[in-house]
């Protein structure tokens, strides 16, 4: 784009491929962790949990509640898995949760490739969406954990958000791959699992 003498370098699609800075932005992994949000958020303490539980509606109704309550925190995907309290491998019923809830943002680049700050934003926004969550619900009186999960794709497929390809990457039909799935939020809120 021209405006007389000055041209307009940022301006028409795919204008950042050959920006320094933007490569800068996405690739490079921040020098100072404090400068980042995430770990923020990672090092934040879970709250209490309300000593009286709320009185819920039906399983349906509430699990809609929660999905409403996500959208409108920012998450683009979200669904409901059953959990096999059998698999957890935990003999204290303390630690066995019966739902994890699944939240999904997209993600224009892959965070586990892309560790600069622009590649990290899928992540910060999964933490926000997830600790506030989990908090709504620790709020009404149930347990709630939001925690990195090694099998969170395969719980995502287990929500009905996607399939996993040939890599064992979720692909969903909104996205394709381009998505991040944020912190499994595990607990014992009675819920309607999707899926």
């Amino acid at each position: 784009m021209r405006l007389g003498p000055l041209k307009i370098p940022w301006v028409g699609k795919d204008s950042h491929k050959d920006d320094p800075y933007w490569d800068f932005f996405i690739n490079t992994p921040p020098v100072d962790l404090a400068n980042t949000v995430t770990e923020m958020i990672r090092s934040a303490p879970e709250g209490n949990i309300f000593p009286t539980k709320a009185e819920l509606h039906t399983p349906e109704i509430t699990s809609s509640h929660v999905k409403e309550l996500a959208r409108y925190l920012g998450t683009d995907l979200i669904g409901i898995a059953q959990l096999d309290p059998t698999a957890s491998g935990k003999a204290d019923a303390k630690e066995i949760y019966p739902f994890a809830v699944i939240c999904a943002v997209q993600a224009d680049y892959d965070p586990r490739q892309a560790p600069g700050i622009g590649g990290q934003v899928p992540v910060q926004k999964g933490l926000f969406i997830t600790f506030v969550l989990s908090a709504w619900i620790r709020e009404l009186g149930f347990r709630a954990t939001a925690a990195l999960d090694p099998d969170a794709e395969r719980l995502a497929v287990a929500a009905g958000l996607g399939t996993l390809n040939a890599e064992g990457k979720l692909v969903t039909p909104e996205f394709g791959t381009r998505v991040h799935v944020a912190n499994v939020i595990r607990t014992d809120l009675p819920l309607a699992p999707d899926g």
